[in-house]
């Protein structure tokens, strides 16, 4: 598994056939997947690999809380297509070598007393115990996006009841306004709060544009994490 060297033309190559189908590395919204991978590329993906460019642009807003994207991140190697191995240099690996220096329950190779198995197991579970009261994070955002109509004949009333009538599990409209945008034609521009792993902005895009009686295109004018 891997993109073969992410330095080079052939495995940005690879990485944007990947991304041709997909938003990000793994699932729906942006995590430690995408950002082992962005840090392993030297820079943005050239023009005309516009799969991969488009999702860099989309990661690199979110640099300064990479740190607070969900998942753990795992060696380069253990993303992208199965049939390729990877060969980059990633900037992670003494990352990954110093988390193998971690070692909490002893090495395989020593032989366990009664009591190192015993440690062991209270260790075990403590954590079990712990993870089981945690309670689940649902990861949600706030959006507000830019939906414009053809032309300033367009029914806005009726192209907003349209955007509203998109009713998903994980998501919540809010509040929405008319911004003339030129020669008498106005965009709507509405909010709404969606839940990460259920809802995602290329499903908003999808579904909106679907209206194409009345509406012309979708932008996410602004994006934060709640």
């Amino acid at each position: 598994m891997g993109f073969g060297d992410l330095k080079s033309a052939a495995g940005l190559k690879v990485l944007n056939e990947f991304l041709a189908d997909k938003s990000y590395i793994e699932g729906y919204v942006p995590s430690q997947a995408d950002i082992a991978v962005f840090d392993a590329l030297s820079g943005a993906p050239p023009a005309d690999l516009f799969h991969a460019l488009r999702w860099y642009n989309h990661i690199k807003s979110y640099e300064k809380q990479k740190g607070s994207l969900p998942g753990v991140k795992k060696p380069l190697g253990k993303y992208g297509p199965v049939n390729i191995e990877d060969t980059t240099d990633s900037k992670n690996a003494k990352e990954d070598d110093d988390d193998d220096d971690i070692d909490l329950f002893g090495s395989d190779e020593e032989e366990e007393s009664e009591e190192s198995k015993r440690i062991r197991e209270e260790r075990l579970a403590q954590y079990e115990s712990k993870k089981s009261k945690k309670p689940a994070l649902i990861a949600k955002s706030s959006i507000l996006l830019d939906v414009k109509p053809w032309d300033d004949e367009t029914d806005m009333a009726k192209l907003e009841e349209c955007v509203r009538s998109i009713q998903m599990d994980g998501l919540v409209w809010g509040a929405s306004k008319l911004v003339p945008v030129g020669y008498g034609i106005k965009k709507l521009q509405i909010q709404c709060v969606v839940e990460d792993d259920k809802v995602g902005t290329d499903v908003l895009e999808e579904k909106i544009t679907a209206f194409e009686d009345f509406v012309q295109s979708m932008d996410v004018a602004a994006f934060n994490k709640i």
